[in-house]
């Protein structure tokens, strides 16, 4: 199933690569302000679509861009949880922080991990009880214990009806409290660094399913944790993560826990 997956990431990073070459040709539409959607998401969605149900045509498909298919239901026993662009703002503007995003959920439970960034090559992987990989190389969270020496990534908000004061308190709160803040724009990237030791947490709130799944797996299989701000296990339909080393996890609840829904 990984294998898969993998070949499906690059199927779509392919139809990603070519267009990138030539962006002023790809057409843009606005989904809500500030929220971009191209003809290469959707491409590039279909690409792996047409991979996973060759492979598998009996299971159920969560994507970004065709939302849920047909077959899926609460008792489902494989879906299929795709971002075939995250990062579409940076695509169209020729930032290189985008990746393809591919998870697998069986009973509830995330156990396949493929997080693809074409402008470099890079490959995240992770089986469920086997450990994370990038490019077939195994990865781990950082050892950083303390959270004033910590890399952390985010997200800002980007919607209207965000709530930017309330980010702005956070945004305060940890930029005093860490080494360094960082919003490259790759929720999925992102929480691939924490799992390759790149970054040391990762906090945003607002996320979908297919901005979450392959990132938090990776992340628990490098040794890392993965919560809400309050730092249970319910992030995946929430939509609001934290993740990080141990003890950078820790202290990241206790500084943003008030900012929990």
């Amino acid at each position: 199933m990984l294998n898969t997956a993998v070949k499906a990431a690059r199927r779509g990073a392919a139809i990603i690569n070519r267009a990138s070459f030539d962006l002023d040709r790809v057409k843009v539409t606005e989904k809500n302000p500030n929220d971009f959607v191209t003809e290469v998401d959707q491409a590039a969605e279909q690409a792996i679509i047409e991979v996973l149900k060759t492979a598998y045509p009996d299971h159920a498909i969560l994507a970004e861009e065709s939302g849920a298919s047909a077959n899926l239901h609460d008792d489902n026993e494989n879906v299929w949880i795709i971002d075939p662009l995250d990062g579409t703002t940076n695509f169209i503007h020729g930032f290189p922080q985008y990746c393809v995003s591919i998870a697998l959920q069986q009973r509830g439970q995330i156990t396949q991990a493929v997080v693809y960034d074409p402008t470099r090559n890079d490959l995240f992987t992770a089986t469920k009880g086997a450990g994370a990989y990038l490019n077939e190389k195994r990865i781990r969270v950082t050892k950083r214990d303390k959270i004033a020496d910590a890399l952390i990534g985010t997200g800002f908000p980007f919607r209207a009806n965000d709530d930017i004061d309330q980010y702005l308190k956070m945004f305060k709160i940890m930029s005093q409290s860490c080494a360094g803040l960082r919003r490259p724009g790759s929720a999925a990237l992102d929480l691939a660094y924490v799992a390759a030791g790149r970054l040391d947490g990762f906090f945003e709130k607002g996320l979908k399913p297919w901005d979450l799944a392959a990132g938090s797996l990776l992340i628990t299989e490098s040794g890392g944790i993965v919560g809400t701000f309050e730092g249970e296990s319910d992030y995946l339909y929430k939509g609001d993560i934290l993740a990080g080393t141990p003890k950078v996890f820790a202290q990241m609840v206790s500084l943003l826990s008030p900012f929990a829904k």
